[in-house]
């Protein structure tokens, strides 16, 4: 591919050495120039939607680290917000949402206000592609959303946490119920994703956090094939743009993920073997991960040998160099410098 955007390079299958990186929650806690925007903006949802708070709160780690990508400042749960779902974020307990259970709470899901309440998210996404032509022109944007069976467990079960029984049974004892679920989301979660590809997004990248709850066939049900029908409807109407999946937990389900879904990438979680899933991804499809976030915070030889050991798994495929998971609030802003330092010297 003719671009001097390394992570497009690397989902088109070039192999790219040293890997372009970023990291999952790379904007957040850990840097002191979040917290003091946090603290301006009130709640997270105001931060989400406030587009120049959250354009600036994205670009924050390009200033400090040079990443090969910024990730859209929001929050899987803004489709649900969007379709009219009542959500908070309370402080030390995360997001708590009215539980969905019964055909009642389906029907009053709106698709048709998900374009208006989500234009402030899509100004971000506009706002931020014109910063980075103008600051970082190697730096590519994703644009993201939760895949429909993980954000269906916190409309469900109404906050995070735990194994989600409540979805669970549900998928269950309701599976006519479930689909109608899933359906909503997908089709928001296709429009949504669409939308920020016309704002300016160049890469998307579906997050199912919870996919690893499921046995194989409700991971089948619930997790590849909505997955698979959103890669499919984007292929058709922005076939460009590239997706990265993340199946959180998938285990040895990864590689049969990534083919029947479509995407161009996949993320491993902090549990994968890297060399284990370098040789059993198909080698058209890019590698993603998966230093253990908590290597980061260690710092110093744990931190050392955990980024070569992902570097060497990786080296000689289209692979991304990221976290198994997102960044913790307690990392030190420099271990994330030397995690860089590491990558950038690697093969060099």
């Amino acid at each position: 591919m003719q671009t001097g955007k390394p992570m497009l390079r690397v989902l088109s299958g070039e192999s790219v050495w040293p890997p372009p990186a970023w990291l999952m929650r790379q904007a957040g806690r850990y840097l002191p120039e979040y917290r003091e925007l946090r603290a301006q903006a009130g709640d997270f949802i105001a931060l989400c939607t406030n587009p120049a708070l959250a354009a600036e709160v994205t670009l924050q780690p390009l200033r400090r680290y040079g990443f090969d990508a910024a990730i859209l400042f929001s929050d899987i749960l803004m489709v649900p917000w969007a379709l009219g779902q009542p959500l908070r974020f309370a402080e030390g307990e995360g997001p708590l949402l009215e539980p969905i259970r019964d055909a009642v709470a389906v029907a009053k899901l709106d698709p048709t206000v998900v374009a208006a309440r989500a234009a402030p998210i899509m100004e971000t996404v506009s706002r931020l592609r014109g910063a980075l032509d103008r600051d970082f022109p190697s730096t590519a944007l994703i644009g993201f959303a939760g895949s429909p069976f993980t954000v269906a467990c916190y409309m469900v079960d109404g906050r995070g946490g735990g194994e989600f029984p409540a979805t669970r049974l549900l998928a269950h004892r309701d599976p006519v119920l479930f689909a109608q679920l899933i359906a909503v989301l997908e089709a928001s979660t296709v429009a949504y994703l669409e939308a920020q590809v016309d704002a300016g997004a160049e890469i998307l990248q579906l997050f199912d956090s919870w996919a690893g709850v499921l046995p194989p066939d409700g991971f089948a049900r619930w997790v590849v094939e909505p997955t698979a029908r959103i890669v499919a409807a984007l292929r058709a109407s922005r076939p460009h743009v590239p997706i990265i999946g993340f199946p959180r937990m998938s285990g040895a389900s990864l590689p049969a993920y990534a083919v029947r879904t479509g995407v161009q990438g996949v993320s491993m979680d902090t549990s994968m073997d890297p060399a284990w899933a370098a040789g059993a991804v198909p080698a058209s499809i890019a590698v993603q991960g998966n230093l253990d976030p908590l290597a980061v915070v260690a710092g110093g030889a744990a931190l050392e040998a955990g980024t070569r050991r992902v570097l060497q798994a990786l080296r000689g495929r289209p692979a991304i160099f990221n976290l198994g998971h997102g960044i913790v609030p307690q990392t030190p802003p420099d271990h994330v410098a030397r995690l860089m330092e590491i990558v950038r010297a690697d093969g060099k």
